[in-house]
């Protein structure tokens, strides 16, 4: 997608034949099984919008509209000169101050890199290495708030056959010079990945590092329900974690089928950042969630993205428990580094369970602690309850139906179980 703007550890292990990466443990986000946690060892999915700072350096006070909006996460715009301003390591601090100031986890994302190979004015993943060395004194030591997005969209639709090695390349790189943030990576494609060239390679991407996010850009290349699940799919089957880290309702490539986008990354516990809260132009205006950066004169998309299903007001994301202060207790997180704590409730009621091998049987219901729980992101991770117990038993409709309280009952000719009793399972 061409851009116009005014202006794992338990992955790898399941992944036969490839070793696990080797590299120092991250002191912030790391990525595990798939997903994504924070320093407290939480649970945590980016959901929020793209900022684009660069071309808008006085419009940082953004970052409280954005956190107001409902927003856990921001992606933040920086550049290196490309578009005739460049960021420096204190205008990054700053950056970095408001996002904690707003509780917000900043994922910093260099543009200069987008369209590599097509676009002549565009800069190397090699180049975007260069510029985050630039600004290391402001984001080593931020590793609790801060992701870093090497390079926007660092291929166009040419010579995009080298975006593996280009990407473990500045990978490596980074971690050599000290960089343990979970690192965040761009699709080629202009970000679409229509290629299926980070789809098919993000295996070994993650061999080389664990603490990696592979983030596609979904515009006109997933108009179709079907599209999006699948793309999506391809890396959740894998134990590889996925975000969606720029989207649309428009788009002069096609029309991006936001619905589906929204809802199911919603239901399958993925990070989503629409792009982008004010600022496009040059065609693409109908991109902009607010007009002229006024929080308060929502446009069509931003009303969709923030008030509509499944969006921002509707997933009421959590922040990450670094500001709560909170760990592992929010809804529809994973426990935190204390192996006792709650680990939050389903929508159906039922408590969420702590380890997915409680469900042997893979129907989406474990047992712990002497009581069913649903395993996040399953089918029975929903907001209804089961009117039959994971043992086949139908629910008493009360539980007086148990006189004796051995949790079994008899209800319509026929033995019910008490919902959440030890028989429930």
């Amino acid at each position: 997608m061409r851009r116009v703007i005014a202006l794992m550890i338990g992955v790898l292990i399941a992944l036969v034949g490839i070793p696990a990466a080797a590299q120092a443990a991250s002191p912030g986000f790391s990525v595990s099984g798939g997903k994504i946690y924070d320093a407290n060892g939480a649970r945590f999915i980016p959901q929020g919008i793209n900022h684009a700072h660069t071309w808008y350096p006085d419009e940082l006070d953004s970052l409280a509209a954005i956190r107001a909006a409902g927003a856990n996460t921001v992606r933040v715009v920086l550049s290196g000169g490309r578009w005739g301003t460049s960021e420096n390591a204190s205008e990054v601090a700053a950056i970095i101050a408001e996002c904690k100031a707003n509780q917000l986890v900043c994922i910093l994302e260099y543009h200069d890199t987008t369209g590599y190979g097509e676009d002549s004015g565009a800069t190397s993943l090699a180049t975007a290495v260069q510029y985050w060395k630039s600004v290391k004194s402001a984001v080593v030591g931020q590793e609790k708030y801060v992701m870093i997005n090497i390079g926007n969209e660092p291929f166009g639709n040419s010579s995009y056959s080298g975006w593996t090695s280009a990407t473990i390349s500045a990978i490596q790189a980074l971690r050599a010079d000290g960089f343990t943030h979970t690192l965040v990576v761009d699709a080629p494609n202009w970000g679409q990945d229509w290629s299926n060239t980070m789809r098919d390679n993000a295996p070994s991407v993650a061999a080389a590092d664990s603490n990696v996010v592979f983030s596609v850009h979904m515009y006109g290349v997933y108009d179709t329900a079907a599209e999006v699940r699948s793309y999506l799919d391809a890396f959740t089957s894998r134990g590889l974690a996925v975000i969606v880290g720029e989207f649309g309702d428009n788009h002069s490539d096609g029309n991006p089928d936001e619905a589906t986008i929204m809802s199911y990354t919603r239901s399958q516990g993925i990070g989503m950042l629409g792009w982008s809260w004010s600022g496009n132009g040059s065609g693409v205006e109908y991109l902009d969630m607010v007009n002229g950066f006024n929080a308060s004169s929502l446009t069509a998309w931003g009303q969709r993205f923030i008030n509509g299903a499944d969006g921002l007001k509707a997933r009421s994301p959590q922040v990450a428990t670094v500001y709560s202060g909170d760990p592992g207790t929010e809804p529809g997180t994973d426990p935190g580094s204390d192996p006792g704590t709650e680990p939050g409730t389903a929508p159906n009621g039922f408590p969420y369970c702590v380890s997915a091998s409680s469900d042997p049987d893979g129907d989406g219901w474990g047992w712990e602690q002497s009581r069913s729980c649903v395993v996040h992101g399953s089918a029975a991770d929903t907001g209804t309850q089961p009117s039959t117990a994971p043992n086949g038993y139908p629910y008493c409709a009360s539980a007086s139906s148990d006189p004796d309280g051995d949790d079994w009952g008899w209800e319509q000719s026929r033995s019910c179980v008490v919902r959440g009793s030890a028989a429930d399972r």
